[in-house]
């Protein structure tokens, strides 16, 4: 709401909560223009996301622009698609609930490219390990699979969602992404069998046919380039269509879509989901589609039966229009249960197999309303269902509005809007819906038709102020309606419906033999999408449009469980003309997507609210009484400040934690005011919260070192006074501390030559028992060398790495990967990790004489001069991270090098001897900061965590979380002391 207030008075209004005129659709569609003429895409309706399709790149969509809005207030800042996003996320993961993101508009409005924009989101701004990478990659690529499975182009959009799709992707307690789920709604399998002109089938076939590989097409049997094969051929005494499933709408090409391209995707992103073994057979699923298509028959004149020649090789008494439906029910239930079970394969990639609780986003992309020169029985389906969201759109908005309200103890104002339950009873009312009499018109025995289907509802929707037909209709009205048609007055407004074609598609009935044929086959898929267990009786399965209106109930449930979030896509245009905006199309869309009755709700008589804390902080500067501090309670706070701002008592209200404004323009004065002193009081406040955060430190670590050295103090007191007790809690310290400083006196004083007892310092009593071990060590069991080369791994580590002591027992070796006796003086394993991506890659380490080399098996990646190392970085922490700085002035060079090692103390220690650098390597806390190349920088996080994690932060940082690791001495008992030489 604040970035709406700065920004109003460059382009429109921000929110339209803040529109004066806000019951003016003119008003409304006038703030749309203005701020689409300066590629301003999204505008709020509080926290629904209005957005508007400039069909052009606007390069809004980075890496940065993820960044911006990460983690920021929702209001702070522009609005856009990520705004609503992040705050999605970071309210789910505050409030450890549930929530929904409805994606709304017509084909064309950008609905698909919303939810893979948010998608997209999550994948960056979300924690990230390698499970979590791998349940991210299977969630963004299950978007290519389902686009080319179930999507096509119409008249209205080239890659129109030809289903309904809701995901939710699920999330564990710390916010990574765990799993997901897919529900599909109303595929319109009548596309595989006819496209109007200028439409495609499913992508599918045409990537399939453009992009399958020779000999994959070979395998098939099928030819490239269905264009070229579009061609009548007589055979016999029929005449057929090679390919004639997609060339209906004559357009198997289409500029914008590159078919080739996107097989190549859809091959990959199968592969990733773990779909390698049934590639194959999936994608024969297609060609099998193709091949009904072109099944011939032979026409005998005398009894008109019909031999299916090439799929079945049976003989049925079908006459030519039974066998033509016959055929393409069998297209369309292959393909239509095909996408089922790829749904379903789907969820079983994404499935959370962790069942500890997780929280849930929602993600619905369901299609807008539609209206066609022809509808028939899908656009039916599809209005109906915005029928429901709306209904179910208005109900949330309404509830949610009205309980804030009714918790904030403000009246409630009613907001008259346009309640379409009317129209979904008219629907789907028991008995006497529409739904209920097709069913019962596809149900009776007799020759019921479309037309009987259209006389029934005359019968019984008669009179129904929201229901029309030609019989029906007045003079004026009968014009304009056929004969077959019926026509609904929508909320959106009105839709005329053709009803030719509706028993069919409704009753979708396969024959049972025919069914028998398909559990023969041997792909594998089809066999299972046609289970013998599937029951044969008489009695019919569930019409389409019960089954649909099922699954919208059940959608509701699930919806109606969850908090909801709304994104409203728009087309400006129908031309997919970037910079061309048309007012009457956009008006038609603000009305059928509801935004005059949300933003009604919305504001129900105050353009403001927020948190009596919030606007205390703001605005407390404009009063002398609260600035800079108020000592009271934030609501009587707020309202000295109201006061001597002169607020009238009709211009806002105090609730139980919010201040409401009614009107935008005392809102706007009050901002107005504050703009001038915002600066000055923004330095004055920091100023006073640094003094106050560093006087609170530095009393805090005084008050802990203090209480750290009495605790000390205390401790070798008690050990010195029992320390000829045997070994307990008391002075177990203390005598560790006797061990460590005789080994540290001991180790600057070992013989040179050979060893005599007596030329041994003497040891404290409690370590008199082990000289003589100690002796032998020395000088039997250890070289000299390798007790120099612990020495110095000591000096440089000790009491500085937190894990350096659980490495005081593992030997030094010379190398730890074989190689040549001539070669490498040392080499060991390493994990690289990218200076951008921050990928991790496997390599090896190794030193010569002159330089350290990484290597990726026998190929050399980088290759670093020991004259121009410039030093290594590790961190306190138990991690085994470093970081080699490297000199380079050309921008040509690879930068710094950042390395995990499992043996990095050893790889070190050898790297020190072999370069002759001994005081090179720095032990830092906190950050590293290294140079991806020269003028740019990066940086590694280090902190300590409950659990090992390597990801990026949302700050672009590499972020490395270790285990705390519980402090050891590095010898617990007798038996461990004699593995000092070890240690040092």
């Amino acid at each position: 709401m604040e970035g709406s207030l700065t920004a109003r008075d460059r382009v429109g209004i921000q929110d339209f909560v803040l529109l004066d005129a806000y019951t003016s659709e003119s008003a409304v569609l006038d703030n749309l223009r203005k701020r689409f003429n300066e590629n301003l895409i999204y505008t709020y309706i509080g926290t629904l996301l209005v957005s508007v399709n400039p069909y052009k790149e606007l390069g809004i969509y980075t890496k940065k622009q993820m960044d911006i809005y990460m983690g920021v207030n929702f209001f702070e800042l522009p609005p856009h698609i990520y705004a609503l996003a992040d705050n999605v996320y970071r309210t789910m993961l505050t409030e450890t609930n549930n929530h929904f993101i409805l994606i709304s508009g017509e084909s064309g409005a950008g609905k698909t490219e919303a939810s893979k924009k948010i998608l997209q989101f999550y994948a960056v701004s979300c924690p990230s390990t390698k499970l979590l990478d791998n349940v991210r990659d299977r969630l963004l690529l299950s978007n290519p699979v389902l686009e080319a499975f179930g999507n096509a182009k119409t008249l209205k959009n080239d890659n129109s969602s030809r289903f309904g799709k809701y995901m939710d992707i699920q999330f564990d307690h710390m916010g990574g992404a765990v799993g997901g789920h897919i529900l599909s709604y109303l595929l319109e399998k009548s596309r595989v069998v006819h496209q109007n002109h200028g439409e495609r089938s499913f992508h599918i076939f045409y990537q399939l046919v453009e992009g399958g590989e020779e000999d994959l097409l070979r395998w098939l049997g099928l030819e490239r380039n269905c264009q070229c094969y579009s061609y009548l051929v007589q055979v016999g005494e029929v005449t057929y269509q090679h390919y004639s499933y997609l060339v209906q709408g004559e357009c198997a090409k289409v500029s914008s879509v590159n078919d080739k391209s996107d097989w190549k995707t859809v091959r990959k992103a199968l592969s990733v989901i773990e779909f390698s073994e049934s590639n194959i057979e999936l994608l024969g699923i297609p060609a099998q589609v193709i091949q009904v298509g072109l099944t011939h028959r032979k026409i005998e004149a005398r009894s008109e039966e019909v031999r299916r020649m090439l799929l079945f090789w049976v003989l049925s008494p079908f006459t030519v229009d039974q066998a033509v439906y016959a055929k393409d029910a069998l297209a369309k239930a292959i393909y239509g249960r095909t996408f089922t079970w790829l749904v379903n394969e789907l969820n079983e990639s994404l499935a959370n197999k962790d069942s500890s609780r997780k929280t849930v986003i929602g993600l619905l992309d369901i299609y807008g309303f539609e209206v066609f020169s022809v509808n028939s029985f899908e656009q039916f389906c599809i209005n109906y269902c915005n029928e429901k969201l709306q209904q179910l759109f208005i109900q949330l908005t309404l509830k949610s509005e009205q309980e804030e309200y009714e918790m904030e103890g403000i009246e409630w104002e009613s907001v008259p809007y346009f309640n379409n339950k009317i129209i979904c009873d008219l629907v789907e009312a028991k008995f006497k819906g529409i739904i209920s009499v097709l069913d019962e018109e596809c149900l009776r025995p007799g020759e019921a038709t479309d037309m009987t289907f259209l006389e029934k509802l005359e019968e019984k929707m008669g009179g129904h102020a929201h229901f029309v037909t030609h019989k029906l209709a007045d003079q004026k009205t009968r014009k304009t309606l056929e004969r077959g048609d019926f026509r609904l007055l929508h909320y959106a407004g009105e839709v005329t419906y053709s009803v030719v074609g509706f028993l069919d598609k409704n009753n979708d009935l396969l024959y049972r033999n025919i069914k028998e044929v398909m559990r023969q086959s041997k792909n594998a898929i089809v066999k299972h999408c046609f289970p013998s267990t599937e029951p044969d009786s008489k009695k019919r399965p569930e019409t389409v449009a019960t089954q649909f209106k099922s699954s919208l109930v059940g959608l509701t449930e699930i919806l109606m469980s969850k908090e909801p979030w709304y994104v409203r896509c728009m087309k400006p245009n129908e031309g997919k003309k970037p910079g061309l905006f048309d007012d009457v199309l956009v008006r038609h869309q603000v009305k059928y997507l509801g935004l005059m009755e949300h933003l009604r709700v919305r504001r129900a008589g105050f353009a403001y609210r927020r948190r009596y804390e919030i606007f205390l902080q703001r605005y407390k500067p404009l009063c002398p009484d609260t600035w800079p501090n108020w000592k009271g309670t934030a609501a009587e706070g707020v309202e000295c400040l109201v006061k001597h701002l002169g607020y009238k008592p009709d211009e806002y209200k105090m609730g139980r934690t919010k201040i409401f404004i009614r009107h935008p323009r005392t809102l706007f004065a009050t901002e107005d005011a504050f703009e001038p002193i915002s600066l000055s009081a923004c330095v004055v406040l920091l100023a006073t919260k640094i003094e106050t955060c560093w006087r609170g430190m530095k009393a805090r670590r005084e008050r802990e070192k203090r209480a750290w050295a009495v605790k000390v103090i205390k401790r070798f007191i008690k050990g010195f006074m029992t320390r000829n007790q045997p070994a307990c809690v008391d002075n177990t310290e203390y005598l560790a501390f006797v061990r460590q400083n005789y080994l540290t006196r001991l180790k600057e004083n070992l013989p040179k030559t050979v060893v005599d007892k007596n030329t041994w310092l003497t040891p404290p009593p409690i370590m008199d028992s082990l000289t003589d071990h100690l002796i032998y060590l020395y000088c039997v069991c250890l070289p000299h060398v390798q007790l120099q080369i612990k020495g110095l791994t000591s000096s440089i580590f000790k009491g500085t790495k937190e894990n350096y002591p659980h490495s005081v027992g593992i030997p030094f070796v010379d190398t730890r990967i074989s190689k040549p006796h001539t070669f490498p003086q040392y080499s060991v394993p390493v994990v690289k990790y990218d200076r951008n991506g921050f990928r991790p890659r496997f390599r090896q380490l190794i030193y010569t004489g002159s330089a350290a080399y990484l290597v990726e098996e026998a190929k050399i990646k980088q290759r670093v001069e020991f004259n121009n190392l410039k030093g290594v970085s590790v961190s306190t922490l138990s991690d085994n991270f470093l970081i080699l700085h490297v000199q380079c002035e050309d921008i040509k060079q690879k930068g710094d090098l950042v390395l995990q090692c499992d043996y990095l103390f050893e790889a070190l220690t050898k790297l020190c001897l072999v370069a002759n650098k001994h005081n090179f390597i720095k032990v830092v806390q906190g950050s590293v900061k290294f140079d991806i190349q020269p003028g740019r920088e990066g940086f590694v996080d280090f902190k300590s965590g409950q659990e090992t994690m390597i990801y990026r932060a949302k700050n672009g940082h590499l972020m490395v979380v270790s285990m705390k690791l519980k402090t050891v001495w590095p010898f617990n008992s007798q038996n461990e002391q004699i593995h000092f030489l070890n240690y040092y």
